[in-house]
């Protein structure tokens, strides 16, 4: 009943081996594991929304006033600081895009940069609002 002593050097080799061997397994797993973990974070996370309309006793009316009210606030998101960052970043990536050569890419940033920067403009001119 005498136990054979492993070389400790054998015995990380095995180890090294095993895990590289399972890692190739994991990796070839991987992407559906991925999408697995995708669908269950949107399940998870789109089942209150989806169940929004089911729910009698909410309480909440839905109206005009509701829906200016979060305009209103979009607006002041796009016409304050967010929208002057927006403006700026796309402004310095249209011209990157332009040095790079990709003058689609660098005209749609331009659109986006300008877009920013008359929105209130716009807004008051087409759609009335004050």
């Amino acid at each position: 009943m005498f136990h054979r002593r492993s070389n400790p050097a054998a015995l990380y080799a095995r180890f090294i081996s095993a895990l590289i061997r399972f890692s190739s397994r994991l990796e070839s797993a991987l992407p559906l594991l991925y999408l697995l973990i995708g669908i269950i974070l949107l399940a998870h996370g789109l089942s209150a929304a989806s169940l929004a309309q089911h729910d009698p006793g909410s309480g909440v009316a839905a109206g005009d006033d509701r829906i200016y009210e979060a305009a209103r606030r979009l607006f002041l998101l796009v016409e304050g600081n967010f929208g002057a960052l927006i403006m700026v970043c796309a402004g310095l990536a249209s011209i990157i895009a332009a040095a790079f050569n990709q003058y689609r890419k660098a005209f749609s940033l331009f659109i986006v940069a300008s877009g920013a920067f008359i929105l209130r403009s716009l807004v008051v001119i087409f759609f009335d609002y004050k």
